[in-house]
């Protein structure tokens, strides 16, 4: 079988995904509410509970306002570290864009609520992959997540909530890859980077082909993202291609091997695609684990039972917060 061949069945497989999944939301509009400056700020801050925030951020890159929900530690009378998580390829979807998948799917709020350090997790986002795009997306809009989330929100978040400037950035699926695409372009404002199931070498046509794929299950052209399989854009944004950069920080990254754990009961059944998901993203990890031992890279590796679902990453987040305290330098 041909590496086009196996590509063309594996995005089969993640075309199903379409039968399984609910259609995604609309996203919010791209265009700037009238009076708006042409600068990034913050509009507006509720308080939900004294340790959970949610701030509405107005990108000038995307043109529109973004939601996040921010944790806040109990005693927020001293600057800390921020950890960024970022969503799934449904992305604020499930909620109305109401909140992130995080804080609807997994036990992140009471988990960090005994922890110095402020949670920051961007709503929406579907389809993305928290990346600038080439193009305006005619379903997916206008997508700069990037300069969203390295230049204008962190500044704006370390004012507003006393961050120190210390920064990690993490995901899930969809959010892994993007999560680990901007840790190594941006090695000077993230400390660590952590990645649940995500695609991390987008180096061979049939890994790309399935992110690609992906994308066209939410209804974008997956070309305004990166461009044609081939471009070179693909290549400045493969986290395998420029992993040395993650040298000397802790990085954590966990993935399944497409079989579901018993040890989890309902929280770890899945789709009925949840395991061939899974299964393409064990042979993309293991390719990116290669390249990264080659480069003389340390990085903390997952191998463990399990499908593509959130019971999952709700268990990858605790048994990653060592190394990412590690990372922010507070802790344990």
């Amino acid at each position: 079988m041909s590496r086009w061949q196996r590509a063309a069945g594996l995005g089969c497989a993640l075309l199903i995904a379409v039968v399984v999944a609910s259609v995604a939301a609309p996203q919010p509009s791209s265009a700037a509410p009238a009076g708006l400056s042409k600068s990034s700020r913050v509009l507006a801050v509720s308080s939900l509970t004294p340790t959970r925030a949610t701030m509405t951020v107005y990108s000038a890159a995307m043109k529109r306002p973004v939601r996040v929900s921010v944790l806040l530690p109990r005693n927020s009378s001293r600057p800390r570290p921020t950890l960024y998580l970022l969503d799934g390829i449904d992305g604020g979807v499930y909620t109305n864009y109401t909140q992130s998948g995080w804080t609807f799917q997994t036990d992140i709020v009471e988990f960090m609520a005994d922890k110095h350090v402020n949670v920051v997790l961007p709503i929406g986002g579907t389809g993305s992959y928290y990346t600038d795009w080439r193009k305006l997306d005619p379903v997916l809009g206008r997508n700069m997540w990037e300069t969203f989330l390295t230049k204008e929100l962190p500044p704006l978040i370390d004012k507003r909530f006393r961050g120190n400037g210390r920064n990690v950035i993490g995901g899930l699926s969809m959010g892994a890859l993007g999560a680990m695409s901007i840790a190594v372009r941006h090695p000077d404002l993230y400390r660590g980077a952590a990645a649940f199931s995500g695609c991390l070498d987008q180096g061979t046509p049939e890994f790309r082909q399935a992110t690609a794929t992906s994308v066209t299950t939410r209804g974008g052209n997956p070309e305004n993202m990166w461009g044609p399989l081939a471009h070179a854009t693909w290549d400045a944004h493969n986290p395998a291609d420029h992993v040395a950069a993650l040298r000397g920080k802790p990085v954590y990254v966990a993935v399944g091997n497409g079989l579901p754990d018993p040890a989890l009961g309902v929280a770890g059944l899945a789709s009925p695609v949840g395991g061939v998901l899974e299964g393409v993203v064990a042979r993309c990890t293991d390719s990116f684990k290669r390249r990264a031992d080659r480069a003389g890279v340390d990085i903390t590796y997952d191998f463990r039972t399990g499908l593509h679902s959130w019971g999952y990453w709700n268990q990858d987040l605790h048994r990653a917060w060592p190394t990412m305290a590690r990372a922010l330098n507070i802790p344990r």
